[in-house]
């Protein structure tokens, strides 16, 4: 989910200079790697570096393909109109999550992250019940604009496009976390050679633009 944006605008130049036509399907990452496990027929799947690495162990990724493609930081957001909180600090975004009715976050590798910061913190117990997590495949920033949640935390990418909320900026330097979003050619594929066709535009020079103005920053 955190790359559909940017690649239902990458597919689009790519279909014309190419001649292929791609199919895109976008769904949370929990439910693509279960998909991809399951033994569906997909030619290619972009996911989290480490799941990939897992569908390469597990024999569903060919070990070879693996290609990153962009990075992407976690960002705090609230509803639109709501009180701006500081989050200019670890202290500030600790203080925050404390003092929030609702915290989001997602099954994703942020949100990961996110309970591991908690019980760093050592905040985990005192703030369970006010834990949101999305739904796979459900934006943090969609329970935010319904008033949910009341701070979410997602990849930037994610946030982003989101009507009704207002995103406060990126985790502090010292609690951020990056992601890095790969590819891998699926073992099922008859089409590699276009796949890879495909790869090799998504990492060009010429698609830098897109994904930064979608909140993700290229390899």
């Amino acid at each position: 989910m955190a790359t559909r944006q940017v690649l239902s605008e990458l597919v689009v130049p790519f279909e014309k200079q190419s001649g292929y036509r791609i199919e895109l399907e976008s769904v949370g990452g929990v439910n693509a790697a279960k998909r991809i496990e399951a033994g569906e027929n997909f030619d290619v799947v972009i996911l989290a570096s480490g799941a990939i690495d897992t569908l390469i162990a597990s024999g569903k990724v060919v070990p070879d393909s693996k290609t990153c493609l962009v990075k992407s930081g976690v960002a705090i957001a609230v509803r639109e109109g709501a009180t701006r909180m500081d989050i200019g600090s670890e202290e500030a975004v600790k203080q925050a999550v404390l003092s929030a009715k609702t915290v989001g976050y997602s099954t994703g590798p942020s949100g990961v992250y996110l309970f591991e910061l908690f019980q760093r913190w050592g905040i985990a117990d005192q703030i369970k019940d006010r834990i949101v997590q999305a739904p796979a495949g459900v934006p943090v920033g969609a329970l935010v604009a319904k008033g949910e949640v009341e701070l979410g935390f997602q990849q930037l990418s994610e946030l982003l496009h989101q009507e009704g909320i207002t995103v406060l900026g990126p985790l502090p330097a010292d609690i951020q976390t990056v992601t890095r979003f790969c590819a891998g050619i699926t073992v099922k594929s008859a089409q590699r050679e276009a796949v890879q066709a495909l790869l090799d535009y998504l990492t060009s020079p010429e698609t830098n633009e897109v994904k930064i103005k979608n909140g993700m920053d290229p390899i």
